[in-house]
């Protein structure tokens, strides 16, 4: 059985450096686990790979998708399936990177088979959403589907929507969905990497990070993004820093106010992540996981040299000359 490569972490953690440098090691190739990074539109609100980093070592999954419709993790587990056997047939080792936690436990556990959500329910749905807003919409899953309420944040609009269409297309709800059981995917084995650095270095390097993207012209691309008129509850509006950005193009807040309100929301995002990942293994009792952390900030060629020697007790093995 072949094994495939995980580098997971929080926002600004450094994942994609350490996947980049891997895949140049190892004669790899990145495969996008970051659900925003699929997305065209937004290329450095986004962090994706830049130009010069995609040229070092082949990146796939990013950027492919236009904003509208939303993807979803039954989309992308069977995108990155196909993208692993991709690696396989070139010899490449597949590198799984991103934050996205759902995306990789249903890649690596599988999902739930809930049925099609007719369109009728969705446009329904939607409507109610924009009519009435999030925090309402999610009073009245509470009252049908309580379970999978408690699971969501009462602003948290797409998903409470989502779990609002399965509720009433199946009649039940989607956390009683998802408890059923659902088989991996066959042929894979995976190692994981998991990326932690200390709240204060990461709050630097999202500082670090904002200031670049705004370097980069993250403003204009805010701006070109909102001119589309897309629907306001499409997860690209409100990837970390769009609707800081937006507030200030409209003369709500100044650049410095944007700036200030992005990186705190990204931290807030980080940490939910960070706990998410201390929670849930990226495993199955059918599949073996090696599982590290790093904090990147101390990373060094020692640890790189140590690294190296943990993938290769895994099985992941440089390749000699990859298609």
């Amino acid at each position: 059985m072949e094994t495939a490569l995980i580098v997971a972490g929080p926002t600004a953690s450094g994942k994609s450096a350490l996947a980049l440098a891997l895949a140049e090691r190892l004669g790899g190739v990145v495969i996008n686990a970051d659900a925003m990074q699929l997305y065209r539109d937004l290329r450095i609100l986004t962090a994706r790979p830049s130009d010069a980093d995609c040229a070092r070592a082949p990146h796939v999954l990013y950027g492919v998708l236009p904003a509208a419709p939303p993807a979803n993790a039954a989309w992308w587990r069977g995108a990155a399936l196909a993208a692993l056997e991709e690696a396989r047939a070139s010899g490449r080792v597949p590198i799984l990177c991103g934050g996205s936690g759902l995306y990789l436990q249903a890649l690596i556990g599988g999902l739930a088979a809930i049925p099609p959500v007719p369109d009728a329910v969705r446009e329904e749905v939607r409507a109610r959403l924009a009519a009435i807003g999030p925090a309402a919409l999610h009073a009245e899953l509470a009252a049908s589907d309580p379970a999978t309420a408690t699971r969501l944040r009462p602003s948290d609009g797409q998903r409470i929507a989502r779990a609002m269409e399965v509720r009433l297309a199946t009649g039940r709800g989607l956390a009683a969905w998802q408890a059923e059981p659902a088989a991996p995917p066959a042929g894979w084995r995976f190692a994981s990497i998991l990326l932690d650095p200390p709240r204060a270095a990461l709050r630097a390097a999202i500082a670090r990070r904002f200031d670049a993207m705004l370097a980069l012209g993250a403003l204009a691309e805010a701006r070109a993004l909102l001119a589309r008129g897309l629907d306001p509850a499409l997860p690209l509006l409100r990837a970390h820093g769009v609707p800081e950005l937006a507030a200030h193009l409209r003369g709500e807040i100044t650049i410095g106010e944007a700036q200030r309100r992005a990186e705190l929301v990204t931290g807030q995002y980080t940490k939910r992540q960070a706990t998410w990942f201390r929670h849930h293994r990226l495993s199955t009792r059918n599949y073996a996981i090696n599982a590290r952390i790093y904090d990147f900030t101390q990373f060094s060629q020692r640890s790189m040299a140590d690294l190296l020697n943990f993938l290769t007790s895994a099985g992941l093995t440089p390749q000699a000359s990859p298609a």
